[in-house]
């Protein structure tokens, strides 16, 4: 019904809030008393510690040296020395020995002469006879006095607060040797799904890996709470139905997880309004939309059971429930949360609908990422009725904060991997403009991002090797692949510190020169060969098309020739294939397929590998990496074009290192196709 869909996130929130009001779960479940030992790491402060002793207990000394009375050191200069007698005038103490109580200060072993009875300088420093000093100090000089560190009585922690290393350190600094912290929130993952193998399964057609779960248990474990992982279940409603039951009876909360769209064996919300109140189906946010928000009974009663007490005692329900007059129990439930399937949608949910009730469970406050504004490198669309979580890589250029939008796909969950950080694009628009400042939640550090290369260019695999062997240098390449021609527009809009580019000039045969000036007039810059690379035909391993040349990707006398899949329109590879084409004058509107787009080599050997096209213009690399054959057609040089300022900071250092490392030369050579003579060359300099 039209009140569980498409609703705003906050009120999504306030829903499941008010729920968990209503059954008295809006609180701190549970208190534990525990060992103070490094197990406590991360526990929360359920009230709050008060020293029971003074740290330290007594007046310490802070040297290993000898306690005077400082009214006795009074006048002593280099020129006029002292002399104190052990016994009387001063007594050795170590570092944390307590002081004579006649004493109030210490002067260190170093600044003192020790001297033998008849007063010569003796090689027994730590038991003269007597000392002679050169300079007077004040009182309580190195001396750590009663209650330095911790006064008995005082506030040590409050309550709610997560216990880091010093932390511990303190309370037991303060007499304690137990701890009172929140109870972890006990939370169940039901992976569900027939297609749904576990991890190590030999793969086929149609199997998909189950790891969400993996993923989601992490998130929990993270955010303090102790998480379950379920078997898989298969889509069976009535086992789905007992599995959660089971789950309900010893857990605080139920992640059901897939199984929450539209499809026909999507049981999710059933199970819910079975066994419960289901409260939103639906909630207008991306990654995420299909998510499912409802309670159901701890002990495992369905509402439609004969023997259920669903209307006794208080309750809870929302709107439409009121009006049926179905109620629950306030004092017998627990939230369950129906998480989507797809991989950034599962996590997404968890953290934005799971880490603020997992927080008030524990007492704490909810995680809050630092927000930084950055500027938007390209265009992005967004569904206007949705909040849009926008998935960054982020990189400081100059002076400015840059963000470049990754694969918006929700099963990609590498997108996650690289992700420096999470944009939100608000419900009520329809998306940004390049240049537009855009607020980024911040998943790495500052200093991470200070450290980062961003490259915007066309997509080449030696980008990976060279982000490893860049990592072992201090630094860390962040990539977005949006093609030659895009990654030149975003040098000139100063939006990366370099970009790959192979963009051939169809007059004189050369690479990249030409349009360098063309989309980046006046900007003085430094172009370095990367890699010779063979480009040719991917195709399906054994080609059984018998495909041989860009010739037989259209047929004779109007037939279609086999299904071909392009790149991107701005990308090299594409610009190579069009001047060939145009060449053999084969005409676009020939290739079946010719406008079906990937944005990356591996994206092309991919989709010839999973079936959805027969061949596809890469790099023989690509075809390797996915065991596909090919054919080779033509060899291009691929260039590094990094403006000149960039080309001389520090920063980019490490990447003209790379360019002589015999390691790194080796590791690009072994990759099929790749010629790295002209690795390093000069290819322009302004």
């Amino acid at each position: 019904m039209s009140i569980y869909h498409d609703i705003p996130l906050s009120q999504a929130q306030d829903r499941l809030r008010q729920a968990l009001q209503d059954a008295d779960l809006w609180r701190v479940l549970g208190v534990e008393e525990i060992p103070l030992d490094e197990n406590a790491l991360g526990r929360v402060t359920t009230e709050p510690i008060w020293a029971e002793v003074s740290s330290p207990h007594y007046h310490a000394s802070a040297m290993d040296g000898f306690a005077v009375r400082a009214v006795a050191t009074n006048g002593a200069m280099p020129s006029a020395p002292v002399t104190l007698y052990l016994g009387p005038d001063a007594q050795y103490v170590d570092t944390g020995d307590p002081l004579p109580e006649w004493a109030n200060a210490v002067i260190p072993i170093e600044n003192v002469e020790s001297l033998d009875e008849n007063g010569e300088i003796t090689k027994e420093i730590r038991k003269p006879s007597s000392i002679r000093i050169r300079a007077s100090v004040a009182p309580w000089s190195h001396v750590r006095p009663l209650g330095e560190d911790i006064v008995a009585t005082q506030l040590v922690l409050p309550a709610g607060h997560v216990l880091r290393p010093p932390d511990l350190g303190a309370i037991a600094a303060s007499g304690h040797q137990t701890i009172k912290v929140s109870r972890k929130p006990k939370v169940a993952i039901l992976p569900t799904g027939t297609e749904l193998v576990p991890i190590g399964s030999k793969l086929k057609a149609g199997d998909i890996l189950e790891y969400n779960s993996l993923v989601i248990a992490a998130q929990i474990k993270k955010m303090g709470g102790e998480p379950t992982r379920f078997p898989i279940t298969k889509d069976d409603f009535d086992l789905i139905c007992q599995r959660v039951k089971e789950a309900a009876q010893t857990h605080d909360l139920v992640l059901l997880n897939a199984g929450s769209s539209a499809g026909a064996e999507d049981f999710s919300s059933k199970v819910v309004e079975k066994l419960g109140t289901l409260l939103v189906h639906g909630v207008a946010v991306r990654p995420g939309h299909p998510v499912i928000l409802g309670v159901i009974a701890r002990s495992g009663a369905s509402r439609h059971d004969e023997a259920s007490p669903w209307r006794r005692g208080d309750t809870i329900s929302n709107d439409e429930e009121i009006a049926s007059g179905k109620t629950i129990p306030r004092n017998d439930v627990i939230p369950i949360i129906g998480v989507p399937g797809y991989p950034v949608s599962a996590a997404l949910t968890v953290d934005i609908f799971v880490e603020p009730v997992i927080a008030k469970w524990l007492g704490r406050r909810p995680l809050e990422l630092p927000i930084e504004e950055a500027t938007l490198t390209r265009k992005l669309v967004s569904p206007a009725g949705d909040d849009d979580f926008v998935r960054v890589a982020v990189g400081k250029v100059g002076d400015k904060l840059l963000a470049a939008p990754l694969s918006r796909g929700a099963g990609v969950i590498t997108s996650l991997v690289q992700a420096d950080g999470l944009a939100l694009v608000p419900s009520g628009t329809q998306g940004m403009e390049a240049g537009e400042k855009i607020q980024v939640r911040m998943v790495r550090s500052r200093s991470e991002i200070e450290k980062t290369i961003l490259a915007i260019g066309s997509h080449d695999l030696t980008l990976d090797l060279m982000a490893q062997f860049l990592a072992e240098h201090g630094r860390r390449l962040a990539s977005a692949n949006v093609g030659s021609q895009g990654g030149l527009v975003a040098l000139r809009r100063g939006e990366a510190h370099f970009a790959g580019s192979h963009l051939l000039d169809p007059k004189d045969g050369t690479y990249n020169i030409s349009s360098i000036r063309q989309y980046m007039p006046g900007i003085p810059v430094k172009v370095v060969a990367l890699a010779g690379r063979d480009q040719g035909l991917i195709v399906k391993k054994g080609n059984p098309k018998g495909i041989k040349s860009l010739g037989d990707l259209a047929g004779s006398s109007g037939v279609r020739g086999v299904q071909f899949v392009n790149r991107q329109r701005g990308a090299g590879t594409r610009v190579l294939l069009d001047y060939h084409l145009n060449l053999m004058t084969i005409p676009k509107e020939s290739i079946l397929g010719y406008n079906q787009e990937e944005y990356t080599h591996l994206g092309v050997a991919s989709a010839v590998a999973s079936g959805r096209a027969d061949c596809g213009l890469g790099v023989a690399a690509a075809a390797q990496a996915l065991d596909l054959d090919f054919i080779p057609l033509f060899q291009e040089r691929y260039d590094l074009v990094i403006p000149k300022p960039f080309a001389e900071d520090e920063l980019l250092a490490p990447l003209f290192d790379l360019l002589v490392d015999a390691r790194f030369r080796e590791a690009v050579s072994m990759l099929k196709g790749y010629d790295v003579s002209v690795m390093g060359a000069v290819i322009l300099e302004d």
